[in-house]
């Protein structure tokens, strides 16, 4: 699926690429929600309905990812309720063997997360896979997320790259739509970025279920 010949530069999201993308639905979808409905002594649907209707006003921009701005809206603690579930991060299978076979390529290796720096130290305190990277670039960062062409602009800024010779796997399409038009040649999906989910068959972009299906079939 992919020539590796042809390719200098890769670009890496975290969530439902590397990790576990498990850890994340439960939070938002199911613990926050409980929280929330204890502490404000309401119904967990009423307070399903408040969070979402939060969740929608804000879908694919950055404070949708951040923290800070969750804390404030919601007059919680969020970093603190994550850590609670901290036990569920979770490495996805393969990804700690495509990323050290990546290592031993002549390519430069980038982590591009859209999560907030807290949630990314929560995340590397408990699955650190930092060390794989040339880079790790975190949309707060650039002020603008991955779904914007000014978040391509300045990665390119801060650390160039060819797009025709740049790989990116991410798990959200609407990410790898503003990449394919920045010009980003060679973009792959992931098929079941939550375990606990059924795997995609509808996606628009090739998809893989493991990285173990791109690398070469030598490796065990």
């Amino acid at each position: 699926m992919i020539d590796w010949t042809n390719i200098r530069t890769v670009l890496l999201d975290m969530d439902g690429t590397l990790l576990d993308l498990h850890y994340d639905n439960h939070f938002w979808m199911e613990y926050l929600p409980r929280a929330y409905a204890q502490e404000r002594g309401i119904a967990e649907d009423e307070a399903i309905a408040q969070i979402h209707s939060g969740f929608a006003s804000v879908r694919g921009s950055l404070p949708w990812y951040c923290l800070d701005h969750w804390s404030r809206e919601l007059g919680m603690d969020i970093p603190s309720l994550k850590r609670e579930l901290k036990h569920m991060i979770r490495v996805r299978p393969y990804s700690l063997e495509f990323l050290r076979w990546l290592r031993s390529q002549p390519v430069d290796v980038l982590l591009v997360t859209n999560a907030h720096r807290e949630t990314l130290n929560i995340k590397m305190a408990e699955v650190d896979i930092t060390e794989w990277f040339d880079h790790i670039v975190v949309s707060h960062d650039l002020h603008a997320p991955k779904e914007h062409q000014v978040f391509w602009e300045r990665l390119q800024q801060l650390h160039p790259f060819d797009p025709k010779t740049t790989l990116f796997i991410d798990d959200t399409e609407s990410v790898l739509d503003a990449a394919k038009t920045y010009g980003i040649q060679h973009l792959l999906t992931l098929l079941q970025p939550d375990s606990s989910q059924q795997k995609r068959i509808d996606t628009r972009f090739p998809g893989i279920h493991h990285f173990d299906e791109i690398m070469p079939s030598s490796l065990p």
